[in-house]
């Protein structure tokens, strides 16, 4: 009957413990009541104050839009002018160059402000430049169709050239397999042609040799000129 009695006390106090704790637990945090690192609440005036998230200064009114406030975009007026200025964009820029969706330096040989989808179509509308700039590339492209042969190139960018050879290709098996820059390469090409014709078979601008032979051929080519220069 004690042991009862005991058993009946203990359960009271736990039971009543329990309750006080519950009630001391704090408030859950929702999502109405949770700050981003970026907004922060004024304890005396209730107000919420954003930073802005490039140069970390307080969004009011004068430097905010009305329309980033509303879409909860952090930006302030300076930020968003000097990050989408178009004399400092790539992008924007209308005086920059750019093939296939690439930006193109005006050191370039074939500079020309605008848009083009190949260096082929930047040399026909800038074809004084390409004509009187000899800097470009010579390159090796083999396929397997043609085992046991490479081509000896010239261009002015020998990845936009590949492009012009896989589209007459159903497969697109044509590989760049080296590239060469060279301060003229209509020159570099036309010796590098007479070194491998003397030793291998030629057909145009394809010579029966791998690889390797032909890079070290090119290569000799270049450093010649090197030296000479």
């Amino acid at each position: 009957m004690r042991s009862r009695q005991r058993y009946e006390k203990r359960k009271q106090r736990f039971s009543e413990g329990w309750q006080q704790a519950v009630l001391k637990l704090p408030e859950p945090i929702t999502n109405s009541t949770a700050l981003s690192p970026e907004i922060t609440k004024s304890a005396t005036h209730g107000q919420t104050h954003t930073n802005c998230r490039d140069c970390d200064a307080l969004l009011t009114e004068d430097n905010w839009t009305p329309s980033f406030r509303k879409n909860n975009n952090a930006t302030c007026k300076l930020c968003y002018k000097a990050r989408h200025n178009t004399k400092n964009s790539k992008i924007t820029n209308p005086q920059q160059m750019h093939v296939n969706g690439k930006y193109v330096s005006k050191k370039h040989p074939l500079y020309k402000a605008g848009k083009y989808k190949g260096f082929e179509d930047a040399a026909f509308s800038s074809l004084a430049n390409y004509k009187t700039s000899p800097q470009g590339q010579v390159y090796i492209i083999t396929n397997p169709a043609w085992e046991g042969w490479v081509k000896v190139g010239m261009a002015v960018d020998a990845d936009d050239r590949l492009g012009g050879y896989q589209t007459s290709s159903p497969y697109r098996d044509y590989t760049l397999a080296y590239t060469a820059d060279t301060p003229d390469r209509r020159a570099t090409e036309a010796e590098t042609h007479n070194r491998l014709a003397d030793i291998f078979e030629q057909r145009n601008e394809w010579f029966k040799c791998d690889v390797e032979t032909a890079k070290r051929w090119l290569d000799t080519v270049i450093g010649e000129f090197d030296e000479a220069c």
